[in-house]
């Protein structure tokens, strides 16, 4: 694929205009310098051919960009041709501009070839200058001096350039990752908040109809009872609105030092029993002991799985279920069960219950199976927390 060549600036232009004219007035003055202060029939001074010869050694620097190799074939060879011709200008600085030009090119596949030419046509500009004027060893290493530093000044720069380029992409790609990590991170905090509030809602909603149906259908016939629902459901509404401040506290700047944890299987015998108020038959047995110690994303997700779990027996089951609690070789099992009312169909995949407790399970290295084992419905998810029990 071709590079496009943008054309060069109005700035670039006085630039190289500039350059070409002070090469050439300087070959000029060291032509006429020298043939002043030679003696007689040593060298020539500044005649029209020299001073042409001068002007082909000097006009190729405004190529140099675009025709790098060309260029610096015509300065070589306009070099050699003064002193061929008994000019003495020894110190010539124009192959050394065009050197830099082509060193500050990113493809030098060519630069072996180039470093053939310039020493053989600097060897043979000694050589024809030694012949001619005799040994100058001042005047013969500056220019060699000049040519060697244009090359490697430039190619060091481009070399500098380059590193630059590879740190600036290194650190956009570093940015690219950040900023990617980031966006993963906040997508799997929304995913994460959106489940804790489906369960806490989902939860609070369920019970406060079971509660309020309790208080409608007993407000008459047993007042104090329905009073009794009725304070259980501000409970629940209390607690929910404590849930919301704890799930979403660290979305706010400043969230307040002072939000209660979130719940963990400390607080399932009382959501138990909070279900038996409302009229269901829900029974906990907890084989764990008050030993255990359960790390946080643990202790949250056993609670959460338990109250959907509880949920969906409240909702779709006989109004009974029986939840268990064990804990073996640093695996915490949770166990669900309840009984299938007549003529319904489990559901064991789909929904946002069933769907959440897996996403819970799964991201804590765990499992949870949700199936129906004879005439009733079963949830057991198994939590790995690396700890044993005592």
């Amino acid at each position: 694929m071709s590079t496009i060549r943008s054309a060069p600036s109005a700035r670039q232009l006085a630039l190289d205009a500039a350059l070409t004219a002070a090469v050439l007035g300087f070959s000029v003055v060291q032509m006429t310098s020298q043939a002043f202060g030679a003696e007689a029939g040593e060298a020539r001074g500044a005649d029209m051919v020299g001073v042409a010869l001068c002007l082909l050694a000097a006009l190729p620097l405004l190529a140099r960009h675009r025709a790098p190799r060309a260029a610096l074939v015509a300065v070589l060879g306009a070099t050699v041709a003064l002193v061929a011709l008994d000019y003495a200008v020894l110190t010539a600085p124009a192959p050394a501009i065009v050197l830099a030009a082509l060193a500050e090119r990113d493809r030098r596949q060519d630069a072996v070839l180039i470093l053939i030419v310039c020493i053989a046509t600097f060897a043979a500009f000694v050589a024809v200058a030694w012949a001619r004027f005799g040994p100058e060893p001042g005047e013969y290493a500056i220019t060699a001096l000049l040519w060697a530093g244009g090359w490697l000044v430039s190619d060091r720069r481009r070399l500098a350039r380059q590193r630059a380029a590879q740190e600036r992409e290194r650190a956009g790609q570093e940015r690219e990752r950040t900023a990617r990590e980031q966006r993963l991170a906040v997508a799997e905090e929304r995913t994460r908040i959106a489940r804790e509030l489906h369960d806490s809602a989902g939860h609070a909603i369920n019970s406060i109809l079971i509660q309020a149906g309790a208080a409608r259908l007993v407000q008459d016939s047993q007042p104090e009872r329905s009073r009794e629902a009725i304070a259980t459901i501000e409970a629940i509404a209390r607690e929910t609105m404590e849930d919301f401040d704890a799930i979403l506290g660290g979305l706010r700047d400043g969230a307040p030092a002072d939000l209660e944890p979130l719940p963990g299987i400390d607080r399932i015998a009382a959501l138990v029993e909070r279900h038996r108020a409302a009229g269901l038959d829900f029974s906990l047995r907890d084989r764990t002991g008050p030993e255990l110690r359960l790390p946080p994303p643990i202790d949250r997700a056993a609670y959460r799985i338990a109250q959907e779990a509880m949920t969906n027996a409240a909702r779709h089951g006989t109004g009974a279920a029986e939840l268990t609690l064990e804990c073996r070789d640093g695996v915490l099992t949770l166990t669900v069960a309840n009984p299938v009312a007549d003529g319904a169909t489990a559901r064991t995949t789909g929904g946002l219950g069933l769907t959440g407790m897996r996403e819970r399970a799964a991201l804590l290295g765990g499992t949870l199976d949700a199936r129906r084992v004879g005439d009733r419905f079963e949830v057991r998810a198994t939590l790995p927390h690396g700890s044993r029990t005592p």
